[in-house]
């Protein structure tokens, strides 16, 4: 099925929902079968088993050490064919595209994520905007699709977005890592001027979620019996540039740009997984 023709696609209320709260909560876009190839190829990746031979970006714990903690793991795509085809997803781009109103999407990079059971604080995702670790590039329209492979809710720790908060600007205030999440919030409350009402992101196995880079979401802990797993595939519209300088000039994005101020992120570690009026991608699904 071309990507323009899946049902699924923002329809214009899901785009105008998106653009006001800088978040949407999509269908669900993978089969049974690819969910259970996806939940294998995810372990092996997080036991450091790469089927291509090549190491992920990075990783915040390594394969031998017990899985007692959220799992971060950078292009996770290099790493295994079955995880690529997801990154780079011709559905997920069109779905992209209709929301962000760009022409063609390109992949910035990937994230595994696995939040074990029972993790306490150790799972917790401090607040904070995509765009305070991406401001290396511009303009500041890029988008996370968020596709979960277990199902998500409260108990588990799901992502939580706050409503809006894209129109806010960059804020200074925000962390991935903090695990203290009230402290956190009431940084941000007092540098912002605004309150941080967060709404959950619920999800089925195999649904996907988009959010803006400037929109605040983290999580909480995973309560539950039962771990947590998805992957962020992070998107941005093709024309996005390299904007030297910032204090994001260490992500490895620009290493692998090698590229000048103003130039394009584009090029094999930037593929396009949707243009509009394109011939799809290598990994469109056709039959």
């Amino acid at each position: 099925m071309a990507a323009e023709h899946f049902d699924g696609l923002p329809t214009d209320a899901d785009v105008a929902f998106y653009r006001e709260n800088g978040y949407w909560l999509g269908p669900k876009i993978l089969s049974d079968d690819a969910l259970a190839a996806l939940l294998e190829h995810q372990w092996r990746v997080i036991k450091g088993k790469y089927e291509s031979g090549r190491p992920p970006t990075g990783r915040n714990i390594e394969p031998d050490v017990p899985v007692d903690r959220l799992v971060k793991i950078d292009n996770s795509y290099w790493c295994d064919a079955t995880i690529a085809r997801l990154a780079v997803n011709p559905i997920i781009g069109a779905m992209a595209a209709r929301l962000t109103g760009a022409k063609a999407i390109r992949l910035w990079h990937d994230q595994l994520l696995y939040k074990p059971p029972q993790t306490g604080g150790a799972g917790v995702v401090g607040w904070h905007q995509d765009y305070h670790y991406w401001q290396c590039a511009a303009p500041a329209e890029m988008i996370t699709a968020w596709v979960a492979l277990t199902d998500v809710d409260e108990s588990n720790g799901c992502m939580e977005v706050v409503p809006g908060s894209h129109r806010w600007g960059l804020q200074p205030e925000g962390d991935f890592f903090n695990q203290d999440l009230e402290a956190l919030q009431q940084r941000i409350e007092a540098t912002s001027g605004r309150a941080l009402e967060t709404a959950p992101c619920i999800l089925p196995a195999g649904a996907v979620s988009f959010h803006h880079c400037l929109t605040f979401h983290g999580s909480r802990p995973n309560l539950s019996d039962r771990p947590r797993r998805s992957f962020a595939i992070h998107l941005m519209p093709d024309g996005t540039r390299y904007r030297a300088g910032t204090p994001s000039e260490a992500h490895n994005c620009v290493a692998l740009l090698s590229g000048k101020d103003g130039d394009p992120f584009a090029g094999p570690y930037f593929p396009v997984l949707y243009r509009e009026g394109g011939d799809g991608n290598p990994w469109e699904v056709t039959a």
